[in-house]
């Protein structure tokens, strides 16, 4: 069980384990070494043809894997040093050169993705055969062989990436991480950064949960036509590349090949989800009944139903979570403390760190690094549940190559829900204060509407996004959708002020990673459906679970979960979810009614 000896307090992390810097002589040794494989491997290029013998492709396989773990250590440095302080001009330096030199290089071995997917079915079959743990990774690339331009066009994209999307993306990052909230709370203005002020809209004081949207949207909306601008550019990029160029059918679906899933398999999640907006809309009447009033604002989503805004200390915060995860699996607990006790995890809240939470895996001989702002919230504490979630699930796939431990992005958001959801649980079973019972069941299904009904309405506001930047459509224009598309989501419960016309701007998943959202619904749904067996079966369930987090990526999302007992492509695996949440939003009037 957890240690209680140890005190945790929150700390910045130390990515030594990776480089001691990025001058260092380490890094520069690296960089090296890096230039001198890639060097070796073009050798191959006059090699590669349909009688390549198996051995001799095993070879150039375990070259790329080892060749791909020295350079994620690096991508993955320059990555986090940057997330700590966005602000930082050498770390801005160093991920712009970083970026320039992967670029470089990956456009030097692009040749062996090429012929492989060029070659001939007969012959790939043979060397599939002989590939191993490389099978699904390989079958992965040969799926976007229709999708894949000549080699000259590649490079030229990799090249234009660097200084067009990633130069964009970075450049949202650099001014909205700067930006400062001021918010009088009581008789004091406050300057905060956004997760502090975030933490402002779970309060019990309706002006303050008001002031602290208002706040938020009014420094986006400053710089609103700006940021607009950027997200139109990056749909342009985005259509120009995967629509005009690859021919792909449509946007979503250059997200639903990487992932894996069939578009019909992401067309009835959000059908599905679509046909229960009256699930959450309940709720929120639930939740206006109980506040007190008619209606609620859009302000008050996240509103504490009883005025408890009881802190958890960082440490109680670790060793409730370390101990809900071992008393699932005491294997789960060990691997959560290795990341704390190797410095792995960057817990302050300060000005410059990139906002939200995060996760980063690179080679898998490595410990997870995990990124959050602890303030001392119950959300603060499922946060670092979550985020130690997807830590465990790339521990668990580390004994897979560097290419198929990573899951897809809907299987991702597995480990981080179910670890919450374990967490909760325990601090219900602890919790004796009603009020604060209460709190955390109404949070539950908050939790609920953030990862499946927000996510889902994100996609379909970028599926929506994408078709009229194409058409032309002003960023003002893009705002107006959004207000129809909160009106859609929110249905009569819930009035919404004119400032949240700007909410779009200020999410990022849409900039850096187009349709990424929809994994996070899917994940949520999937969780419930597990997390009803683990009910139902107790410890008979967890070893099927803990297979499951132990493929990764090396098998497809189909076969991962069929093994499981899931299939995807049927409405009614995806319905159960919100029959799930259904269940939760009886139990909580039941509860009221007491």
């Amino acid at each position: 069980m957890t240690s209680t000896t140890q005190e945790y307090t929150p700390q910045r992390w130390s990515l030594t384990d990776l480089f001691p810097g990025h001058d260092s002589k380490e890094m520069k040794a690296a960089l090296k070494q890096l230039e001198d494989s890639v060097a070796k491997f073009e050798t191959w290029r006059d090699k590669l043809n349909e009688n390549l013998s198996e051995a001799d492709f095993l070879k150039i396989l375990t070259t790329m894997e080892q060749d791909t773990r020295l350079a994620v250590r690096v991508n993955q440095f320059a990555g986090l040093w940057f997330s700590e302080d966005t602000q930082n001009q050498d770390a801005q330096t160093f991920q712009a050169q970083t970026e320039q030199k992967m670029a470089e290089l990956q456009n030097r071995t692009l040749f062996f993705s090429l012929w492989w997917k060029a070659l001939d079915d007969k012959n790939a079959e043979r060397l599939l055969k002989a590939s191993g743990e490389f099978e699904y990774w390989l079958q992965q690339i040969r799926n976007f062989k229709p999708y894949t331009l000549a080699e000259a066009e590649e490079k030229i994209i990799n090249i234009k990436d660097v200084t067009g999307a990633k130069a964009l993306q970075t450049l949202y990052s650099s001014i909205t991480d700067r930006y400062v909230f001021k918010v009088k709370v009581g008789d004091e203005v406050k300057e905060l950064n956004r997760g502090e002020l975030m933490q402002l809209v779970y309060t019990p004081d309706p002006d303050l949960r008001a002031a602290a949207y208002q706040e938020l949207y009014r420094v986006y909306s400053d710089d609103g036509p700006i940021l607009g601008q950027v997200y139109q550019t990056l749909s342009r990029d985005w259509h120009n590349e995967n629509i005009d160029l690859r021919k792909f059918n449509s946007p979503i679906a250059v997200r639903n090949l990487n992932n894996d899933i069939p578009d019909e398999v992401v067309d009835t999640l959000l059908g599905v989800s679509e046909e229960n907006t009256r699930v959450f809309q309940r709720f929120f009447n639930l939740k206006a009944k109980l506040l007190g009033v008619d209606k609620l604002r859009r302000y008050d989503i996240y509103a504490p139903v009883a005025s408890s805004d009881k802190k958890y200390s960082y440490d109680h915060a670790v060793r409730l979570t370390l101990e809900s995860f071992g008393e699932f699996d005491p294997k789960l607990e060990e691997l959560s403390r290795r990341v704390f006790n190797e410095g792995h995890v960057d817990s302050e809240s300060r000005k410059g760190k990139r906002g939200g939470a995060f996760c980063s895996s690179g080679d898998p001989a490595l410990s997870p690094w995990v990124l959050l702002s602890y303030n001392g919230s119950a959300r603060d504490m499922s946060t670092l549940a979550h985020e130690f979630g997807h830590a465990i699930h790339a521990m668990l796939a580390s004994h897979h190559n560097v290419f198929n431990f990573h899951s897809s992005l809907p299987l991702a958001e597995t480990a981080s829900t179910f670890g919450e959801m374990l967490l909760v649980d325990k601090l219900l079973e602890q919790e004796t204060d009603e009020a604060v019972r209460r709190d955390i069941l109404f949070a539950k299904v908050d939790d609920a509407y953030a990862t499946i009904m927000r996510q889902v309405f994100f996609a379909l506001f970028e599926r929506k996004a994408h078709e009229m930047v194409k058409g032309g459509a002003s960023v003002d224009e893009l705002s107006s959708a959004y207000m129809e598309n909160l009106k859609h989501q929110f249905g009569d419960s819930m009035t919404i002020g004119e400032e949240f016309k700007w909410e779009w701007v200020s999410i990022p998943h849409i900039y850096y990673y187009p349709f990424y959202v929809y994994a996070y619904s899917f994940g949520q749904l999937l969780v419930f459906a597990l997390y009803q067996q683990y009910k139902a079966e107790g410890d008979a369930f967890k070893p099927r679970y803990l297979e499951l987090l132990s493929s990764g990526g090396s098998h497809s999302p189909e076969d991962i979960l069929t093994t499981a007992g899931i299939n995807m492509r049927d409405a009614a695996f995806w319905q159960g979810g919100f029959d799930v949440v259904n269940g939760m939003v009886d139990e909580l009037e039941k509860l009221t009614a007491k």
